[in-house]
Order: structure tokens, then sequence, then C-alpha cells
């Protein structure tokens, strides 16, 4: 068995269980990222294919690690500027309906009410009919002025993880678009966004990528991107906008592709050099093999859980679950009080609508989840 934990820093007697809330950057990274520092300690070291070459190879190797052509991808700056730019690029009529999941992470909220308020669409909340909203439940709600779903794939408080290819036909088999946000999976649960079908996947780099915080994904189906609205982008995404010495003398045509959504300066040398790291990294690990891990630790602490004193606030079947699990005191009031003392005994969690989430890594082991329970037992 490879020893992953040493591909990255020691944590200093602390049990790093948040990989949900802030991915830790590898060693591999903190390294490329100091190369990125004295890249703008000495500019004349910057090398001129930085510009557009790194952006477009961590494109490609995002594209990899989710079964998309590079040229459907755009590196942005999270989940939340991808979902934007699927509900700008769209172009609506004020009758389409918009399904959002209840309870969701804000971003949804965030993304499509104030188009709501501005007579642009209709939202529809959907509530779940069980513990957990599941791909059922959205199911039965799309009618047809659905226009689209946009869902989080992976909750963010509970671990609860939708049947995203049920959802996906579903929506096609009504003429409706799936925006699924992959930013508590991509990196963590096996993905092919073909086999799942999702017409837009928004994804954060921070988490379980293992990049710095402010950057992510979106990926666009082919066929949808010479659809969508125009607007202003990037000057980037140009044709020829690599030619520097020539940069007025080629006209200004768009070149095909998602690399219209870029970030503006979408090279961030001290962001796209450690997550283009990240990335290398999480293809030679594997993600079937941080998926594997996960699942193992995750059954372990399920199977020894105190009952007595706490209660599982996630799916109990591993196959309704994403790559982490949640728990709360048996008296929902206790939780913020069990959260705090985790803390103070060195066990890094996070704290999510009244309950606890664990999320361990390639990092973590069997000793992480000894020193969890053993602080849940006190």
């Amino acid at each position: 068995m490879t020893d992953w934990r040493a591909e990255w820093f020691d944590f200093e007697n602390v049990s790093y269980l948040n990989a949900a809330g802030q991915g830790p950057l590898p060693r591999a990274s903190i390294r490329a990222a100091q190369q990125a520092i004295e890249w703008k300690k000495f500019p004349h070291l910057i090398p001129d294919e930085a510009h557009f070459g790194l952006p477009d190879r961590v494109r490609a190797l995002l594209a990899r690690l989710i079964g998309a052509d590079p040229e459907e991808v755009a590196v942005t700056t999270g989940a939340s500027a991808g979902v934007a730019a699927v509900a700008m690029g769209l172009p609506w009529k004020s009758e389409d309906e918009v399904l959002l999941g209840e309870g969701d992470f804000p971003l949804h909220f965030a993304t499509f009410l104030p188009l709501a308020e501005a007579g642009v669409l209709r939202v529809k909340i959907v509530k779940p009919r069980g513990r957990f909203l599941d791909a059922e439940d959205f199911i039965a709600a799309i009618g047809p002025r659905t226009r689209l779903v946009s869902a989080s794939w992976v909750r963010f408080e509970s671990g609860a993880r939708l049947d995203a290819a049920r959802l996906a036909r579903a929506c096609h088999d009504a003429n409706a678009l799936l925006l699924l946000d992959a930013a508590q999976a991509a990196g963590a649960v096996p993905l092919d966004v073909r086999a799942i079908g999702a017409d837009f996947l928004a994804i954060s780099g921070y988490k379980w990528l293992l990049g710095p915080y402010g950057t992510g994904f979106l990926s666009v189906r082919a066929d949808h991107i010479e659809r969508m609205r125009p607007a202003p982008y990037y000057w980037g995404a140009l044709e020829k906008a690599a030619d520097f010495p020539a940069l007025a003398q080629h006209g200004y045509r768009l070149r095909r592709g998602a690399r219209r959504w870029d970030a503006a300066e979408t090279a961030s040398f001290f962001n796209l050099a450690p997550l283009e790291a990240s990335l290398e990294f999480l293809l030679h690990a594997g993600v079937e093999t941080v998926w594997k891990h996960n699942q193992r630790l995750i059954a372990d602490l399920i199977a020894r859980l105190p009952l007595d004193r706490c209660v599982l606030a996630s799916p109990a079947r591993a196959e309704d679950r994403g790559p982490y699990v949640c728990v709360a005191a048996r008296k929902r009031e206790e939780t913020p009080l069990i959260y705090e003392r985790l803390r103070q005994q060195g066990v890094i969690t996070s704290l999510r609508e009244g309950a606890i989430r664990v999320a361990p890594h390639l990092y973590n082991s069997e000793r992480d989840m000894d020193r969890l329970l053993a602080a849940l037992t006190v």
C-alpha cells in the first residue's frame, strides 16, 4: 500500500477531517506555488507560455479527471462563477422554471432568485418527501415549464448524493437541462460527465481537487456552447490572443469552446501553478483510490459510532452518500458543543446545519478515526 500521507506536510498533531471545507495543498503543489511566487519576485523569469499554456494544461487535466473534452471546460474562480455563467448564458423566457432543492447550498439561490425577482424566470423550490432530497423528488417536480434543474450532486450539509444520471435522463425526457454542482464530489467521487449526462458541471477547485481557494471549473456540453447567449468575455478567449506582438492585427473573433467563460486573468499564477500540481497528483493517485479510502474510513466510523450519544445525519446506505459523512448529537443543541470539544482536542471537522461533517482524505488513517471516536465518547 502507498503511504499517501507522505505527500502532505505534517499537520502538527491535528487530525484534519475537513477536506469538504478546504483541501490542503500537497507538497508538490506547495513547491509549484513557491515557484510562482519566484516568478513575480523576478518577472523576467515568467515563461511566455505560462499565460496561455498553464491554463490550458489545467483545463486538460480537469477534462481527464471528469471525462470531458478540454474544449468543454472553462477555468473559473469556483462553482459559483460557473453557475452564474450558465444563468447568464441561457436565453430565458419569463415562464421558464428553474428547480432548486430546499436547503441546498446558497449559491443556487443567490444565482437564480434575483433573476426570478426581476421577472426573467421562475423558481420552484423542491421539498424532500423523505429525510433527504433525492432524484425522485426533483423528477416528481418537473413540469412542462421546467427549463433547468440546478442541484448539488452531493449535499453540503448531509453528504446525501443524488442519482445524477437518473435525474439527467428525466430532465432530457422533459426537454429540460441539468446543472450539477459537483463541488463536494469532483476529485473524490469517480466521475464521468458523459455517462452522467449533465449538461453543465460547476466545480470548486479548493476542496477535493486540493487546489488554492479561488479556483474552479465549469464544464459545458459541447452542443450547448454556441447556443448560449453572447456576453462580454475575457479577451484571452479571442483567436490569436497569445500573439502578443500583434494583438490588434487579427480581428476580434471569439475562439470556439468553453474558454469564453474563463475567469479574467486566467493564468493567475499563484492559483493555477499549484492547482496544476494538485490535479496531476490526483490523476496519479486516482479518484477511485480516494473514493475507496474514504468509504473504508467512513464505514468504520459508522460501525463504531456511539449511538447513545450521536446519530447519523447522512444517508445510511453508502451508495446514497458522497465522500464524507455527517453526525449529530442526540440532542440537537449539544452538537455545537461536541464540535468545539473535537476542535479543542485537535480533531478538525466542520459544523454545517446542525451536524458535524467528517471529511477525510488520503492523508487520514484509522488512527484519525480512533481519535475522533474517542473525543465523541467523552
